[in-house]
């Protein structure tokens, strides 16, 4: 597990949801202050409000790719087209590693 990992072990153990794990591990890399970060993501844990579907640290990855990468051109596709394979390619490495995307699959 690399830095970041450690730091987003370090926030989840410390009473983070997952997503505000990761989200606050790039704190200082997404221009975020501690506060705004955890309340972003604060809706995202237990695979969003507990509901078990989408494993909050995939959201929180997805929300830092989004914030250091995102697409902000509305007028064209080529730059969301490119963000969404990002985050498919972040979704594909996840899965393999994880097993699953699904919180509720990665928890039971």
């Amino acid at each position: 597990m690399g830095q970041k990992g450690e730091l987003a072990l370090e926030n989840f153990e410390s009473g983070c949801n997952c997503c505000q794990a990761v989200l606050l591990a790039f704190v200082p890399e997404c221009g975020l202050d501690r506060e705004t970060a955890l309340r972003l993501a604060s809706s995202f844990g237990g695979g969003f409000g507990r509901m078990r579907e989408l494993c909050g640290a995939v959201s929180g990855a997805g929300m830092v790719l989004g914030l250091m990468a995102g697409y902000t051109d509305l007028t064209g596709d080529g730059e969301k087209q490119e963000h969404y394979r990002r985050i498919q390619e972040l979704c594909r490495r996840f899965q393999e590693a994880q097993g699953h995307l699904r919180c509720g699959e990665l928890l039971d």
